[in-house]
């Protein structure tokens, strides 16, 4: 975007303290998601929709819950796939249970059960922080990761041992299953991750933001201050594991069609984290940086080569795509911590056009 913030005069203290004070920024928004909601469904085809935008929309809410647990609380996990896990789980138990139910509310509804979970596993971090809580979320990545496989009544006694999602529809509409289209399931996830990144921003731009933030900067000083680290570290656990495990929920019933324990182990957990390192911590526009980077990256690998008659083995693009994480990774942590969303808003104060040159 071509503008810069001066200029722009705020009256009063909503208009400062709005998610998009700047003129420009909503313009933007509103064309990105036009872009979204009728151009790429009217252009798009399956490959795109299923294979490209669907689990990068899944993985940037992933990597916004994780981010509002690292980059705005300052506490770090690596349970995230585990939590992920817990949501895909519980989507499965309710919509067994209560199969008349719309399955959209039952998705949603599954991050309140990992929401449970990750509290309980964040009460650690009421008296560690650092590295030995980053080893106590691992703790609760490799058990939960234990009752997904030896736990059965999760998966509904399943001889296969997975996830099996049944057909559900929205006013006759399939929207799980296998006669889903990839259409009404990249709508379905757009809106939900829209309204939940809508959501995240008025959090992250309140009183509960600026109390998570306190805590990261200063947890003593926070505590000085008034702020309950009690309260804050446990909400901030709560919402994160809620994003994750919608997140997780929408990738098992609206990406994959089916999954087994295996896709929500340690490897999940890293990914995620390495969006989020990458994206920007502590940014919410971060994390949709660090998705597209990551999932796309091997993606484009294979593809741009191809249609210039130098096709790329997957292997090999897998391997380029380690090695160009990996070097973005340290790059990023030494260099640049707030990653991509940093450089981003450095063009843009870079960029200048009328009616606002200086």
């Amino acid at each position: 975007m071509l503008y810069r913030e001066v200029g722009q005069y705020k009256t009063n203290y909503a208009a400062d303290m709005a998610v998009f004070p700047i003129l420009q920024d909503r313009i933007g928004i509103v064309v990105i998601l036009l872009i979204a909601f009728v151009v790429i469904p009217l252009t798009g085809n399956d490959f795109l929709l299923n294979a490209v935008l669907i689990p990068f929309l899944v993985f940037a809410l992933a990597a916004i819950g994780l981010n509002l647990l690292i980059g705005y609380t300052g506490l770090l996990s690596l349970g995230t796939g585990a939590f992920m896990g817990v949501g895909a789980y519980a989507c499965l138990k309710l919509t067994t249970i209560f199969p008349h139910v719309n399955i959209i509310i039952w998705i949603l509804a599954s991050g309140f059960f990992s929401a449970a979970v990750g509290v309980f596993f964040g009460l650690p971090s009421l008296r560690i922080k650092g590295f030995y809580l980053a080893v106590a979320t691992l703790a609760a990545q490799f058990f939960l990761e234990w009752c997904f496989i030896r736990i059965p009544w999760l998966y509904n006694n399943s001889v296969s041992g997975a996830i099996e999602v049944p057909l559900r529809t929205l006013w006759g509409v399939p929207i799980t299953g296998p006669t889903a289209t990839s259409l009404t399931r990249y709508l379905l996830v757009l809106s939900i991750v829209v309204m939940m990144t809508w959501i995240a921003s008025n959090l992250v731009h309140g009183r509960i933001g600026r109390m998570w933030m306190s805590v990261r900067d200063m947890d003593l000083a926070a505590e000085l201050i008034g702020i309950r680290l009690f309260r804050a570290k446990l909400l901030a656990f709560a919402v994160s594991s809620f994003y994750c495990g919608v997140a997780g929920a929408m990738m098992v019933f609206l990406w994959y069609g089916g999954a087994e324990a295996e896709v929500f182990n340690i490897d999940q957990s890293f990914l995620v984290l390495f969006m989020v390192i990458i994206g920007g911590l502590g940014t919410l526009i971060g994390s949709f940086f660090g998705s597209a980077l990551i999932y796309i990256l091997p993606i484009a690998l294979r593809a741009v080569p191809s249609t210039f008659g130098l096709p790329i083995h997957a292997a090999t693009a897998e391997q380029l795509t380690f090695v160009i994480v990996g070097a973005l990774i340290i790059a990023f942590l030494v260099l640049e911590p707030s990653g991509l969303a940093r450089l981003w808003q450095i063009g843009k104060q870079k960029l200048r056009v009328w009616p606002f040159p200086y």
